[in-house]
């Protein structure tokens, strides 16, 4: 009975107090990180640059497997001298299987680079064919894609990001109210940005399935984020005459334990396809998994609270 009372004393009732957690009263500090975090992610993206994979910046990419050992030097060095333009070797699945990228010669007109390229197809098959004979190498794909498509694509890919965050705009303000949308927006910006920085540091590539993981990830966030909002419409209408700082903490501590439990599971499986999984797979769970723990973070310290911003630069009056 001493320890019930001692928690009531300390929290209030059930009724009364927000919860556990006072969010609100740590904004500050957390918005700061928040803030510090986008503007260093948006200057390493634009010193760094993004790291385009061939979807995006066009060339040929070649996955070749082995039968025995063979090194990335012993690739690199075999396929020198050959007019391949940039080339890059990355190993991929177990020890024994790589790919192989390259821009390839361009021509003077469409048609040269066209054929310039398949003679540099034709010329690494057959080098890397009678360089490696001893370990039966295996050519498992060959997928191309032209700079003009690669470009056309890069195009429709960021122009189906900001589209997204548009239509976003417009639905959650239809939905709730002016004051939220600006929230949802900010908080998807903040976890696509911040994830896509991260996923440069590590020196991964930038393609369709990363493109299409991250829009995956606003989705998500933006699910999270709205199940937050909602609850602070319902609980606004139940406790009007708390101030609108109560009313935030409270909705956020009632969503918190399904946050982290939707979030969590989420977060376990692709950490799971992460470990286990290779190439692309493995990339795109890298990026939920990072995505998954941004996304969680801004739905409780940057989308709510900036409710509130707005809510104090032009009060609305409850109903």
């Amino acid at each position: 009975m001493n320890k019930i009372n001692k928690f009531d004393s300390k929290f209030g009732s059930k009724e009364e107090s927000f919860g556990r957690f006072d969010f609100v009263g740590k904004v500050g500090f957390f918005g700061g990180i928040s803030l510090l975090l986008v503007v260093l992610s948006m200057m390493y993206l634009a010193v760094r640059g993004i790291n385009y994979g061939i979807d995006f910046k066009g060339g040929t990419e070649v996955q070749v497997k082995f039968s025995q050992p063979v090194t990335i030097d012993q690739i690199r060095d075999s396929v020198h001298g050959l007019a391949l333009g940039e080339v890059g070797v990355q190993g991929f699945g177990e020890g024994n299987e790589f790919i192989i990228r390259f821009q390839g010669v361009a021509g003077a007109t469409d048609k040269l680079t066209n054929e310039n390229l398949n003679k540099a197809i034709v010329s690494l098959k057959e080098k890397i064919t009678t360089t490696f004979a001893a370990q039966t190498p295996d050519i498992r794909r060959v997928d191309t894609v032209g700079p003009q498509v690669g470009g056309e694509l890069k195009r429709s890919g960021f122009l189906a990001v900001f589209y997204c965050l548009l239509v976003i705009l417009i639905y959650v303000a239809l939905r709730f109210d002016y004051k939220y949308s600006p929230g949802a927006v900010v908080c998807l910006f903040h976890d696509a940005v911040i994830t896509l920085a991260i996923f440069i540091l590590v020196g991964k590539e930038v393609n369709i399935p990363i493109l299409a993981a991250i829009l995956t990830l606003m989705g998500f966030s933006l699910n999270d984020t709205i199940v937050v909002f909602d609850r602070i419409r319902e609980t606004e209408h139940k406790y009007k005459d708390k101030g609108f700082t109560f009313i935030i903490n409270k909705a956020i501590n009632d969503m918190l334990g399904r946050t982290i439990i939707t979030s969590g599971t989420v977060f376990v499986s692709s950490l799971c396809l992460f470990i286990f999984a290779n190439g692309v797979v493995a990339d795109i769970a890298f990026a939920i998994c990072v995505g998954i723990l941004f996304g969680t973070y801004s739905s409780i310290y940057v989308a709510a609270p900036l409710i509130l911003l707005f809510e104090k630069l032009k009060p609305v009056k409850i109903a």
